[in-house]
């Protein structure tokens, strides 16, 4: 199956229609979060660049159009209309690494409007799952306070492609290694491994199975203390590197228990078989919560190893997102659904440190000294230039999360800034409601706006 038919039906119900009635007029519609998930005081934007590709190589096949004929019990011929059809559209978006707020555009797609509804449900998939993984991801970053984090989720996360984008989010974030072997070897990745508990458990003895790890690999080796007896595990680990003199570099994992404690006493040890340079690299369950009680109790810890609760991004594992339609042939449309209006129009987002973001129409003038936040990055289908590295996503992370405050950083109980309307894009939204609302009759009810609408910069 192609990249085109992981769709939703109502894409290709829709696009159908619209080229049935010459409806292929340019169209933007607006991908952003109406609200940020408990607990974050900011987005990281991600998943752009996959999206890029994706559109980069969007046509619809013939045999893309018998799959939807056949989900839709139709004849192929009567969904020839969609045959070749390409993206051939703009988008202007906020760059990866990006902090991103409730309300901003992550991403607008500009196109013929046949081609920009049945991208929609890709887009999404993409940016949302990606966003939400690498918000969480960087948390873990701030919580452990430099403190090296590494990637541990593969085996938790939702699939190989989730496993491979939770790793190159960590790297986007600021990980130092993934276990992830074809993500370290794709994207230049420290690879980072231990060993399992079934390992030790294959051996006669703990001493046993660490000197058979020992004598197959030569280098650095990081032993699982924990199978039976932490303590024991520990004294025996240290004795087996005290005696083939490997202390450099070598590591012990514990993986279960009171990490804190455990990591003191584990210290103590090793120091007193004079290893002071021995590692200790914690996991188990770890997320920004459990990192950063470890690290307010000075736990000595090296590294922490995060799996399931950060690529999954349990405790938020979705954003509250929308693609929407924010204009159709030169006219502003917007929503007025009880809880889910919309604001009208192409926009833009412009920031400066100190000052709320301002979410303004895309053809106004910007701001004094504020910078805008999303780029034009595709134009007639192709991108505007060579893709973007994580290295680049990383330094604006960094630059971006220095310039948060203090209270939107914080691990528990954070308050995220709230962005503010422009005066014309208020104006603009108040009009077209006003419109809107006379057209129906004025039957309509005051809306909860999806983008801020009435504030002033």
């Amino acid at each position: 199956m192609s990249d085109v038919t992981t769709t939703d039906l109502y894409e290709v119900t829709m696009a159908m229609s619209y080229l049935n009635e010459g409806m292929d007029a340019e169209a933007t519609f607006s991908l952003f979060v109406r609200d940020l998930p408990p607990g974050r005081g900011f987005l990281v934007a991600a998943g752009l660049e996959p999206a890029l590709d994706y559109l980069a190589r969007f046509e619809v096949t013939e045999d893309d159009a018998r799959v939807f004929a056949e989900a839709l019990h139709r004849p192929p011929a009567d969904l020839a209309p969609l045959v070749g059809l390409r993206f051939r559209g703009e988008v202007h978006a906020v760059p990866e690494g990006r902090l991103v707020l409730a309300g901003e555009p992550l991403l607008e797609v500009t196109a013929p409007l046949p081609q920009a509804q049945l991208v929609e449900t890709y887009l999404l998939g993409q940016v949302c799952h990606q966003t939400a993984v690498a918000s969480k991801a960087a948390r873990c970053v701030l919580a452990a306070r430099g403190t090296p984090v590494v990637d541990f989720s593969l085996r938790r996360s939702h699939g190989p492609q989730a496993g491979f984008q939770a790793a190159r989010l960590g790297a986007l974030v600021g990980f130092a290694g993934t276990s992830n072997v074809d993500a370290a070897v794709r994207l230049g990745l420290t690879a980072s491994g231990t060993m399992a508990h079934s390992y030790i458990e294959s051996f006669p003895s703990e001493e046993t199975a660490f000197r058979a790890f020992a004598r197959t690999h030569p280098g650095p080796i990081t032993l699982l203390v924990d199978t039976y007896d932490t303590d024991r595990g520990v004294a025996t680990a240290a004795e087996v590197l005290s005696e083939l003199g490997r202390g450099p570099g070598c590591a012990i994992r514990l993986d279960s228990g009171d990490l804190g404690e455990s990591a003191r006493r584990a210290r103590a040890r090793l120091d007193a078989t004079g290893l002071p340079e021995v590692r200790i690299i914690a996991s188990g369950g770890l997320d920004e919560y459990a990192i950063d009680d470890l690290v307010r109790s000075e736990a000595p810890i090296d590294v922490f190893a995060v799996g399931s609760r950060v690529g999954v991004a349990a405790d938020a594992p979705y954003l509250d997102a929308a693609y929407k339609l924010v204009a159709y042939d030169g006219r502003p449309v917007m929503k007025l659904s009880s809880a889910k209006a919309t604001a009208p129009a192409p926009k833009q987002v412009y920031r400066r440190t100190g000052r709320p973001d301002v979410i303004a129409l895309r053809d106004e003038p910007a701001p004094p000294d504020m910078e805008p936040l999303l780029r034009a990055v595709m134009r007639a289908g192709r991108r505007t230039g060579p893709p973007d590295s994580l290295a680049s996503a990383h330094t604006r992370l960094e630059a971006d999360l220095a310039a948060l405050p203090e209270e939107a950083r914080r691990i528990r109980d954070p308050r995220p800034p709230a962005p503010i309307a422009s005066e014309r894009q208020a104006e603009l939204t108040a009009m077209v409601r006003a419109r809107l609302v006379a057209g129906l009759g004025g039957a309509v009810t005051a809306p909860k706006r999806e983008h801020p609408a009435s504030d002033r910069p």
